[in-house]
């Protein structure tokens, strides 16, 4: 019988903790039409025409909550997402959690990982995403080519980054699932629509404003808006 009842608490022990696979897809659009590098042709609010060649973020510091407002961190794990790497699109954790009320995750990279000298992995500068003059790295970047950029070429190019007091350009983002039961496929599809860069809490023109490069006010508010960009479409 003890060794029944033992036999009993080690299962149930197991079935508490087991872990289950999460996937964050993540989806890009322009309004609601969803963004094909290079080929096609989008507009924003302003009328400015425009295609993009590039569009790379980072996310950082995911934490699960459930219905209980339990949760669950990954403080460690960073992910390069890159519009033309379909595989960087799809995130995978491993969690306990049976029911996930919401989702939080940093867009950029926090302060200790931009003082820490070179790093290895999607924070590799060799990913094109740390400013070698600036000794940080740059939260998100977003190229293309417009009319409205009278610069030559006509090219636009945003790199927006800043992790010091006064110009941090990292932003937390928090989303609610409506309390999505982690069964089947565990897949959560999220949308982020790139006309919010330009117009959100603020309104960036391509025209007025077609180069950031550097860390300050402009980049903080290219943050405040691209922070806008994500929403939940869908779960399974």
């Amino acid at each position: 019988m003890k060794i029944i009842l033992i036999f009993l608490f080690c299962s149930m022990c197991s079935i508490a903790f087991a872990q289950q696979k999460l996937t964050l897809h993540f989806k890009h659009k322009v309004g609601d039409k969803n963004l094909h590098l290079f080929t096609e042709t989008y507009e924003n609010s302003f009328g400015e025409t425009f295609t993009i060649n590039k569009f790379k973020y980072y996310i950082s510091k995911i934490v699960l909550f459930d219905s209980d407002a339990k949760q669950y961190a990954f403080p460690n794990n960073y992910y390069l997402i890159d519009a033309a790497d379909s595989a960087s699109k799809s995130i995978s954790v491993f969690t306990t959690a049976k029911r996930i009320a919401s989702i939080q995750f940093l867009i950029g990279v926090d302060s200790i990982k931009n003082v820490s000298g070179v790093q290895t992995g999607v924070l590799d500068p060799m990913n094109g995403m740390f400013w070698t003059w600036n000794s940080g790295y740059v939260f998100a970047k977003l190229e293309g080519v417009s009319t409205a950029a009278k610069v030559p070429g006509n090219l636009f190019s945003q790199h927006i980054g800043g992790f010091k007091n006064g110009e941090n350009a990292t932003r937390q983002i928090m989303l609610t699932v409506d309390s999505w039961q982690l069964t089947g496929k565990n897949l959560i599809t999220i949308e982020a629509d790139i006309n919010k860069w330009f117009q959100s809490t603020h309104t960036i023109k391509i025209s007025q404003h077609p180069i950031c490069h550097s860390p300050g006010e402009l980049a903080m508010q290219f943050a405040d808006n691209y922070a806008n960009m994500f929403s939940i479409s869908t779960t399974n």
